[in-house]
């Protein structure tokens, strides 16, 4: 877990001239040094990754997402007992959900971070527990899934629902569009 204060959006030529298409997605933390340091998506790495081994025929595509509750990332649970205590802290509470995405094209690099406010209400314990034995859980960041069982836990959403499933799909094809993709 990680604390930070902000994130931004970022576009730059990387100077690499293969691609191809592969959409990548994992929900593990950025990499993050807030004040005057360097700011990383994992989401670039991934990006630069698959360039750099599959060549330029068409677009690369990545994303990272993690949620954010009181200024803490929060990966994937390592197991049911990390869950269950982010599940805890994401009860009746705001949170943030953040996707880095990143889109190599024709030598240029696209990366931008979607944010979607989600609002949790009050779960009991035992709520939480029956959640987690489910196992849906232990795969996702912030140890639920909206697209699952984990709908019913969220009382609403104020942003692009597609970023809480993991990956922002209208961002994505505007990305695309400046890239001259579609």
């Amino acid at each position: 877990r990680i604390t930070f204060n902000f994130y931004y959006s970022l576009a730059f030529t990387n100077g690499i001239g293969n691609h191809n298409i592969f959409c990548l997605h994992c929900a593990t933390a950025y990499l993050v040094k807030i004040c005057g340091a360097n700011f990383s998506f994992n989401a670039i790495g991934k990006c630069k990754a698959v360039v750099k081994i599959k060549g330029d025929s068409l677009p690369v595509i990545a994303a990272d997402t993690v949620v954010v509750a009181e200024g803490v990332i929060l990966g994937k649970p390592q197991n049911e007992e990390d869950a269950v205590e982010m599940l805890k802290q994401l009860s009746g509470k705001t949170h943030k959900v953040m996707t880095g995405i990143a889109v190599s094209y024709a030598g240029e690099m696209l990366a931008e971070v979607c944010e979607t406010e989600v609002v949790f209400r009050e779960l009991t314990d035992e709520e939480i527990k029956k959640y987690v034995a489910t196992g849906e859980p232990l795969d996702k960041a912030g140890a639920y899934g909206i697209q699952g069982m984990g709908a019913v836990l969220v009382e609403k959403i104020n942003g692009c629902y597609n970023n809480v499933v993991g990956l922002p799909l209208t961002r994505l094809q505007l990305i695309l569009a400046k890239l001259g993709v579609c």
